[in-house]
């Protein structure tokens, strides 16, 4: 049974680190955004307001994929080990 628990915990442990990789691809992508926005307002000045927009739009969808990211890693964290436990518990009950 020890062993067993010690995967469960292993691999939510696994798995919240592996989740929390999505995080760079949002920072890589806003960090790419906000370059060419700024690129975009110093080559025409006038088309500031359209282009902060868009800009601000598409870093507000970018960051979701994070975010999820944080949410599954939190589960992973805190709420799965339990429940896995539980099933791995009333199983060995079971037989």
């Amino acid at each position: 049974m020890e062993l067993a628990l010690g995967i469960i915990l292993g691999c939510c442990a696994l798995g919240a680190g592996l989740a929390m990789i999505a995080g760079i691809g949002p920072g890589i992508g806003e960090g790419n955004a906000v370059a060419k926005a700024c690129e975009a307002i110093g080559r025409q000045p006038e088309s500031k307001g359209a282009v902060t927009t868009t800009m601000l739009m598409g870093c507000a969808v970018a960051e979701t994929t994070g975010l999820y990211a944080l949410v599954i890693a939190i589960l992973l964290i805190f709420v799965a080990p339990r429940l896995l436990v539980n099933i791995l518990v009333e199983t060995i009950q079971s037989l």
